[in-house]
């Protein structure tokens, strides 16, 4: 039997409150949609009280991004066993699923919202792009990269982004493609930067030892061996 009393939250438990609140609002629609007044109403507190935890919706909205930026850097922490394509391909899971379940949040942080140009938006943004680089990195067991594959990793982790962001508009192409997809992008990418350097040449030497028949970059070259059938044999010479 309850006593219909409710429970008084300490300072840091009601921010906390408000802030997950917040997210769980941002996620299903943008930022710029939601109001003070409805973020009070589904905590359960005044908009006055509101104010007295955050001084403006652009303070709160700044602290959800901050648990949305850190909870999306968490989803690319992959125990380093295992052959590297699955595992980019559990990663990929894992962002996607964040992607899936925080739409506009996430539209929101990755191109800005309401503090679009804010250097506090900027850095959380720049924070999760640099914890995404670092664990690919740790993966590839690279402590000092060369130019070619800073730029490989960067570049697929822009990719990534950009490919969830065009995914959310309709969401047109099945998620496990595009998946899939993602981490033979980063094969791609690899495979091209290999040509041009040795060093590169010898991470994906590494990759490729470690791959088993079934895994995602052997499927990518048992796809593209398929098209070769449809190229006229003149081309290939």
């Amino acid at each position: 039997m309850t006593t219909g009393v409710r429970r008084r939250m300490g300072v840091e438990e009601r921010r906390q409150q408000l802030i997950g609140v917040a997210l769980e609002l941002f996620s299903h629609r943008s930022p710029d949609e939601v109001s003070i007044d409805e973020i009070a109403a589904a905590a359960g507190i005044s908009r006055p009280l509101v104010y007295h935890y955050f001084p403006g919706k652009q303070s709160l909205y700044e602290a959800a991004l901050r648990r949305a930026a850190d909870e999306l850097a968490g989803r690319f922490l992959e125990p380093p066993q295992g052959p590297l394509g699955a595992r980019l391909l559990r990663v990929m899971g894992r962002f996607f699923d964040f992607v899936d379940e925080h739409g506009p949040g996430f539209a929101a942080l990755m191109r800005g919202g309401p503090a679009v140009g804010s250097s506090t938006t900027n850095a959380m943004i720049d924070e999760v792009r640099q914890a995404a680089y670092e664990q690919i990195l740790a993966h590839l067991e690279v402590q000092r990269p060369s130019a070619r594959l800073e730029m490989v990793v960067r570049s697929w982790v822009s990719l990534a982004e950009s490919t969830a962001l065009l995914w959310l508009d309709g969401r047109r192409i099945p998620r496990g493609e595009l998946e899939l997809q993602l981490v033979h992008d980063f094969a791609a990418l690899a495979a091209v930067s290999a040509a041009y350097d040795p060093e590169m040449a010898d991470v994906v030497v590494r990759i490729l030892a470690d791959e088993p028949a079934d895994g995602p970059f052997a499927d990518l070259v048992t796809r593209l061996m398929e098209l070769a059938p449809r190229v006229p044999a003149q081309r290939l010479r």
